[in-house]
């Protein structure tokens, strides 16, 4: 129960230190969203992240109800099942909002892109790289939970490198205002394969039961 019950545990602990952090940007921000305006809170950072901070109980609701379905069907490991799912959307679409949130002059300025590596790596600045290494966090923290086939960091690398290049090229064709950079789609790829690693210690052995079914025995 302890085991299946950690992931939930981190999920608590982590939101609660967001909400320490950003404690003062996000209470500025709540009028607004509370007042369900668009402008000031759903195009804006700390308004993206408060919502889905707020969201966050039921997001945990969702997954108590999916969790509860399967094990009225007897699916096995339903919690761990029923978490990845919820904790895949939960804490990746917000971020790919925030990565397609357009700039000042979205529209009227052409795409720009940025194929050169490690050349925007230095201007990020820390909490650059930082945001850039949780976009696709979740999804590498979570999908080999979920499922088998992305179970192996090579592929969880190149999971996150492909959907890195999907929001890189969205930015570049809707002239979003953004730099399409070559450096986010290597430090989001990292991010998912760093989260990944985390999470190893589930995923593993979901990966192994899964290529190694139990064997049927017949009577003789």
């Amino acid at each position: 129960m302890t085991r299946k019950l950690f992931p939930l545990g981190a999920a608590v602990l982590g939101v609660a230190a967001v909400l320490f952090l950003l404690r003062r940007p996000l209470m500025m921000t709540a009028p607004t969203c509370m007042a369900g305006r668009w402008h000031g809170c759903y195009d804006t950072f700390n308004g993206v992240v408060l919502m889905t901070l707020v969201t966050v109980p039921l997001a945990v609701l969702v997954a108590y109800a999916l969790a509860w379905r399967r094990q009225k069907r007897g699916v096995p490991a339903a919690w761990r099942l029923s978490l990845a799912e919820v904790g895949m959307v939960h804490g990746t679409v917000p971020f790919v909002w925030l990565v397609l949130m357009p700039g000042a002059a979205a529209g009227q300025v052409p795409g720009r892109v940025s194929l050169v590596p490690l050349r925007d790596l230095v201007t990020m600045g820390p909490l650059g790289i930082t945001g850039n290494l949780l976009v696709f966090a979740a999804l590498g923290f979570f999908a080999p939970m979920r499922f088998a086939a992305p179970a192996s960091v090579p592929r969880v690398l190149a999971l996150g490198a492909a959907c890195s290049v999907l929001v890189e090229t969205a930015q570049y064709v809707l002239r979003l205002d953004r730099v399409s950079s070559v450096d986010d789609v290597l430090v989001n790829a990292a991010g998912a394969a760093l989260a990944a690693l985390a999470s190893r210690r589930w995923w593993r052995t979901s990966a192994r039961a899964s290529s190694h079914p139990p064997a049927v025995h017949t009577a003789a």
